[in-house]
């Protein structure tokens, strides 16, 4: 991907030796680094009362942008390679129920648990070791269960302890096996398991509109090719702030897609062709970790910062992860680590900051490690601006694990490296929709229609693919 400032950006563009506009020869003000004396005069009597007022840059951080020839992107995850179920209750002292509802088997004969597996059987503060002796299926018409008859390694008999009967809800592992001396037949055969995950691209589309009267705003820049030849390139200070408010576009639809629903017909609950797409919070919501109401600059904020840890241990341990957060929970982050140095005899002691006061006091920290965890913090100005999520104040944060992922891709047939956040735009040898832009109109030579006015419109075909959500985690607010 090109880098702006580089050079690498403007590849697309070819001066023209008059001045003409073609959509080949437009430049975008932020395109400008190079040329800053050709800025409009407008400039200098604008004053920026909002900043900087984009919020694209996100995404640039994380992830990549790759092409993609179809409209749908088929990826597949590896699963879970032990054996492990949870809502286990029990029928009777011998026997542990597991629902096949949610579960990957529909009967005996799928189910991972076989005979001579060892399994430990616990409801969080009675544990015990049980030996798999037989499965039975539960149902009569369909399975609804399987019965694994059990008998632990107890001194006191057999069967389940009284509190592991009584309770609502048991987990279990298998930790291994045992057989008897000169057995014929053990273990059970399993395949591998994966899960497959799809999104589709959505198109989305914008247009700039100005009459022929006001194109006289336009300004001209000159410039010089490699070759000798020179030539002249055209912006449009109005049209520039739409491509940037469609560039934004471009991220916030990744971030923000969903998936419109199906009806019970089999259609899409909008219909009308609008079928939409999975975004990162949606994926997040449906296949990754939420932590609500969190407060890490109260009393107990670095014990709920360790839940998450344990959390994250439970699902992959990737040891780089970004932060990127609204300002509320950066400066609570912030504090919760500047709180962890305010000890000393006879006043602070500076001993993590290799003794300078200085460096101890500069409290905006940008990066912490936490166990075997390494975190960079960053202020996300999506979350903080008060015409996006900022007027919302439902989403905190996001955490995103660094580095990429390798999964099986069903189109390419292979194995294939990815970021573990990335979009996939449409794109051929013949049309690249990656960021599209043309103009029609009756204005500067482009003579496609009668109006008087020219238009410049934008598109692009894309979609995000959240690889690995269970890494992911979304600092929610409920209250």
């Amino acid at each position: 991907m090109a880098f702006n400032g580089t050079g690498a950006e403007l590849n697309h563009l070819t001066p023209r030796p008059v001045k003409g506009l073609f959509g080949d020869n437009y430049i975008a003000l932020d395109k400008m680094q190079f040329t800053q004396q050709f800025l409009p005069e407008v400039y200098e009597k604008e004053v920026e009362r909002y900043g900087k007022r984009t919020v694209s840059g996100f995404l640039r951080m994380v992830g990549a942008e790759m092409p993609m020839a179809s409209d749908r992107i088929v990826w597949s995850e590896q699963s879970r390679l032990h054996i492990a179920y949870d809502n286990v209750i029990t029928n009777g002292a011998t026997k542990l129920r597991i629902p096949v509802a949610g579960n990957d088997f529909t009967d005996k004969d799928s189910c991972p648990i076989g005979p001579g597996m060892t399994l430990v059987v616990s409801n969080g503060t009675t544990t015990q070791k049980a030996f798999v002796t037989a499965l039975t299926d539960i149902g009569t018409t369909t399975v609804t269960s399987v019965d694994v008859s059990v008998k632990v390694y107890d001194p006191n008999g057999t069967a389940l302890d009284a509190n592991l009967t009584s309770a609502a809800a048991l987990n279990i592992f298998v930790y291994g096996s045992e057989f008897k001396k000169g057995s014929q037949d053990g273990g059970t055969s399993l395949d591998a398991k994966f899960k497959s995950f799809e999104n589709k691209p959505i198109i989305l589309r914008d247009k700039y509109r100005v009459n022929g009267s006001d194109v006289a705003q336009i300004g001209w820049v000159e410039v010089t090719t490699e070759m000798g030849t020179s030539g002249y390139l055209w912006y449009l200070k109005s049209e520039h702030e739409a491509r940037l408010r469609f560039e934004d576009y471009l991220e916030m639809s990744m971030v923000e897609a969903e998936k419109a629903k199906i009806t019970n017909t089999g259609t899409s609950a909008i219909q009308d062709g609008i079928e939409g797409s999975e975004g990162m919070f949606a994926a997040i919501e449906e296949r990754g970790l939420i932590y609500n109401d969190s407060d890490f600059d109260g009393a107990g904020g670095l014990s709920q910062f360790d839940d998450i840890l344990a959390e994250l241990d439970k699902q992959g341990a990737i040891e780089e992860n970004m932060l990127f957060l609204d300002r509320q929970k950066s400066l609570e982050i912030d504090n919760m680590l500047a709180a962890q140095n305010s000890y000393g005899a006879g006043g602070t002691s500076y001993g993590v900051f290799n003794n300078e006061e200085d460096m101890a006091l500069n409290l905006g920290f940008s990066g912490f490690r936490r166990g075997s965890y390494d975190f960079y913090k960053t202020d996300w100005k999506y979350l903080n601006d008060s015409t996006t999520r900022g007027s919302i104040g439902d989403i905190e944060g996001v955490l995103v694990p660094a580095g990429t992922s390798t999964v099986y891709d069903e189109q390419m047939g292979q194995n294939i490296a990815r970021p573990f956040l990335h979009v996939r735009y449409r794109a051929s040898e013949a049309e690249d929709r990656r960021m599209k832009s043309w103009i029609t109109g009756s204005v500067g030579g482009n003579f496609t229609s009668a109006a008087d006015e020219m238009n410049v419109h934008f598109l692009s075909e894309r979609a995000l693919c959240v690889q690995a959500a269970n890494n992911f985690l979304l600092l929610k607010k409920t209250a």
